[in-house]
């Protein structure tokens, strides 16, 4: 499941932890960009590496929102739902995105390439509405640059 060269470089990460267990969510995020998601079997190694039990590991993964449980699309596009993202037009975002690929929130397109998913919060309350697709965060986002990055996604 986890190749030789990423336990070596999981295990530099751990290193630099007072505890193993420190280093979980660190963790998480390496295993679930080795997958593309956190699967049953991920959770079981984690725990085991870490010496948690799989429930603890569980725990932590299910209650973030940058986890996922669950195969995703080729590319993620997470849209802020924080207070300032909301009263600034997250909400017209998602009807924009929802209408145009034909999925809901949670949901990924037919042809697997994206997944839309919500955010509590990308901390970026000054330049609100933001989304994050693959990890890159976009500011002040509209409709129409919702479209371009769609139309860039879908090229890829």
């Amino acid at each position: 499941m986890i190749s030789e060269a990423k336990r070596k470089q999981l295990d530099a990460l751990v290193a630099r932890y007072p505890e193993k267990r420190s280093a979980l969510i660190p963790i998480l995020h390496e295993v679930q960009a080795e997958e593309g998601y956190l699967s049953p079997e991920a959770v079981e190694w984690v725990a085991g590496y870490l010496g948690l039990s799989p429930a603890d590991v569980m725990s932590v993964a299910s209650f973030y929102d940058m986890f996922s449980l669950e195969p995703v699309g080729t590319h993620l596009i997470y849209v802020c739902q924080n207070l300032t993202c909301t009263m600034l037009g997250a909400e017209k975002l998602i009807r924009h995105l929802e209408s145009k690929l034909g999925v809901h929130m949670g949901e990924t397109t037919p042809d697997g390439k994206i997944t839309l998913k919500r955010m509590e919060c990308l901390a970026s309350c000054g330049t609100a509405p933001s989304i994050q697709v693959d990890g890159v965060y976009h500011h002040q986002v509209t409709p129409e640059k919702l479209d371009a990055l769609l139309d860039a996604l879908q090229r890829d």
